[in-house]
């Protein structure tokens, strides 16, 4: 993730001990507070997610800017589409 992103990035949500559902429950908790165009930065540690955040954001019309595992941990970086 690049300095220009990181500086924009709206919040972190941290997800790690969460397990299918709870973390695609709670990255919906957050994002309806949040505006279009806004990323969220995301740490999770379950394998689900892998799976599971790609769909969500396809379903939503969000962008997966990055996506990435590191040893038991998993990264996201979302841009929220436009809300309808």
């Amino acid at each position: 993730m690049n300095d220009e992103t990181k500086s924009a990035t709206a919040c972190t949500i941290d997800l790690r001990g969460m397990y299918c559902p709870e973390p695609v429950m709670k990255l919906h908790e957050v994002i309806r507070t949040l505006r279009s165009g806004d990323t969220i930065q995301i740490r999770a540690t379950d394998p689900a997610t892998q799976r599971d955040i790609p769909k969500f954001c396809l379903f939503l019309g969000h962008e997966l800017c990055e996506s990435q595992a590191t040893g038991n941990e998993y990264h996201y970086l979302i841009r929220l589409g436009d809300k309808a």
